[in-house]
């Protein structure tokens, strides 16, 4: 039996519980206080937080996956063809890295946005005490997001660049939902549940939510699938098959934004500079270093460069024709 901690406003969390009800493991969600003593356990005190059943304690979305994979092989969400699983990470990547900026921004650059959001998660966090000590509460982290805008790119100055990037990948998504719901075959990738986890917010932030019920209304009841799929069986595209066109969408957005952001930041950051700034989809873009996403570049890198040639005859032309060949290489 695992446990998860989380919190039901982090996007990160309600990713790894969908993996878990998709992957059938036995688990327990616990979200609010509980979090704290798990918390303590960890080097780095983010939830989500998942205790294994041998008592030790674990967090990071992508490696906790990984693990998950490496400990139990059945219901994988890993596609078996190589190229297919550097593309399923590669997006996945993608939502947890620059879609979480979506996810941040909506919730915390509006004032109706923030006084919501801030309420409901002291709410999911005190679970009882009164509305008094909650709103004290609601009104603290408030501060404390809102402060924190900068420091990850979501600025007024940013959201449009932001916000065109999640309109053309709701787009992508809203075209692909109406025919099937996974990306890589009937069943689900660590792809989808990256994209869900910073959706899922979405969903349920009062502007963002509106602008998907209004605009893209098959991908916001899309979410409520991809939530608990452990119902779902399916199966893998064969290598050979052609992709959906989603992919060559999502591709085009990782090549025009996503790379180019990683290697602005990864240059800045080799070049002793504190921030960096860049032009995508025209518009501007600029915030500070951040040594996790330099790690991020390399191991997309060291990924693509691991691929066998059969991988790389397959998906390379389309990494060149989307942007991303060149940044994946290196060159």
């Amino acid at each position: 039996m695992y446990t998860l901690y989380g919190a039901l406003g982090s996007p990160y969390s309600l990713k790894m519980r969908a993996i878990l009800r998709y992957r059938r493991l036995p688990h327990i969600w616990a979200h609010g206080m509980e979090t704290r003593g798990a918390l303590e356990q960890v080097r780095a005190p983010v939830i989500p937080v998942m205790r294994y059943p041998d008592g030790t304690h674990h967090n990071d979305s992508t490696p906790l996956l990984y693990d998950l994979e490496a400990r139990r092989a059945e219901r994988s969400i890993i596609p078996p063809d190589p190229a297919r699983a550097f593309l399923a990470h590669l997006i996945e990547d993608f939502a947890d890295e620059w879609v979480t900026k979506a996810m941040f921004g909506y919730r915390w650059l509006e004032e109706v946005d923030q006084i919501q959001m801030s309420r409901w998660l002291a709410f999911d966090n005190l679970k009882g005490g009164g509305r008094d000590v909650s709103q004290g509460f609601a009104e603290q982290f408030r501060a404390r997001q809102v402060g924190r805008m900068a420091i990850v790119g979501c600025t007024r100055e940013n959201f449009p660049l932001i916000e065109a990037s999640t309109r053309a990948l709701l787009a992508a998504l809203e075209a692909h939902v109406v025919n099937r719901h996974c990306l890589f075959g009937s069943r689900p990738s660590l792809a989808e549940f990256g994209l869900y986890g910073q959706l899922s917010q979405l969903g349920v932030d009062p502007t963002p939510e509106a602008m998907m019920r209004a605009d893209f209304p098959y991908s916001f009841r899309w979410l409520l699938h991809i939530d608990d799929m452990s119902g779902v069986e399916g199966e893998w595209d064969a290598p050979d098959a052609a992709f959906s066109p989603i992919i060559a969408a999502l591709l085009e957005q990782i090549g025009a934004i996503y790379l180019p952001f990683l290697i602005a930041n990864a240059a800045a950051a080799e070049a002793g500079e504190e921030t960096f700034s860049m032009t995508a989809m025209g518009l501007p873009y600029a915030q500070g270093v951040f040594k996790y996403q330099i790690k991020c570049l390399a191991d997309l890198r060291a990924r693509f460069a691991s691929l066998d040639a059969t991988a790389h005859a397959w998906i390379d032309l389309l990494l060149e024709k989307t942007g991303c060949l060149a940044a994946l290489k290196g060159a």
